[in-house]
């Protein structure tokens, strides 16, 4: 068993005991669940086009950062004008949570992606209760049916959809219109190994209805200019931003290519 069919496994695990423990009226009822959300979309198509991320830990990277603040993170990332953050919401593999999601919606007024390993409504639930504004679906993970009813629901309750893929068979058996945004994860999910190439292979194969995102693996101004000769607008960067001791400095530096 690779380590995404691991994470998936102990992710329905996961989900099947919350469902035991907190009713779904009870995320209804969340104030934020009401709150009107932020486009992603529109934000990067008019800004840098910087996702940035928040996430203390990963399976390939065990330590990456550990001590750094929620709070101060994404009040720096604001500050420099990214078009939105992620978090991470999985606590067993990454080392998130949704009390990390809360907080961070607490302390800015950008369009906030919820990352995890979505692969139930109560998950969408869980994310609308908790203030954000875009979820995560992985095609690796969900077959075609499952991609469609899960971001139809998204949509119904107001949300945005990131689709992620990995290879051409992926993005074909996933385009449809309830996405919103389609992200090549330069990263393999099964063994972890990175290569820009793989959002440049696939950027052609991209409907241009949707905005194009490369994840991962972009750390300097030249990655960022091959990607926007090839069609991309938005790029999500965690490692880059995350794995430092001087936070804010880093993050300056890295936004310059952006400016």
């Amino acid at each position: 068993m690779n380590v995404l069919d691991k994470i998936i496994q102990d992710k329905r695990k996961e989900v099947e005991c919350k469902k035991q423990v907190l009713p779904i009226k009870q995320l209804e009822s969340s104030l934020l669940f009401q709150q009107k959300t932020y486009s992603l979309k529109e934000s990067i198509q008019n800004g840098t086009g910087v996702i940035a991320e928040f996430k203390r830990r990963s399976p390939s990277k065990p330590h990456l950062n550990t001590q750094l603040n929620v709070w101060d993170a994404v009040k720096t990332y604001q500050d420099f004008k990214v078009s939105g953050i992620s978090v991470l919401t999985d606590g067993k593999y990454f080392g998130g949570s949704l009390d990390d999601f809360l907080l961070a919606r607490s302390a800015v007024e950008i369009p906030l992606l919820r990352k995890d390993f979505i692969i139930d409504e109560f998950q969408i639930l869980e994310a609308k209760s908790n203030g954000a504004d875009v979820i995560l679906l992985i095609a690796a993970v969900l077959s075609t049916a499952e991609i469609k009813a899960l971001s139809k629901f998204a949509k119904s309750l107001g949300l945005e959809v990131l689709l992620e893929v990995h290879s051409l068979d992926e993005l074909n058996k996933s385009l449809m219109p309830t996405l919103d945004m389609i992200g090549v994860n330069n990263r393999n999910l099964k063994d972890f190994t990175t290569s820009i190439q793989t959002s440049l292979d696939l950027a052609e194969f991209i409907p241009n209805d949707f905005v194009k995102v490369s994840e991962s693996g972009i750390q300097d101004g030249t990655t960022i200019q091959l990607l926007r000769n090839a069609g991309f607008q938005g790029f999500l960067i965690g490692e880059s931003f995350m794995k430092t001791d001087d936070f804010e400095r880093n993050a300056q530096v890295l936004m310059a290519n952006f400016s």
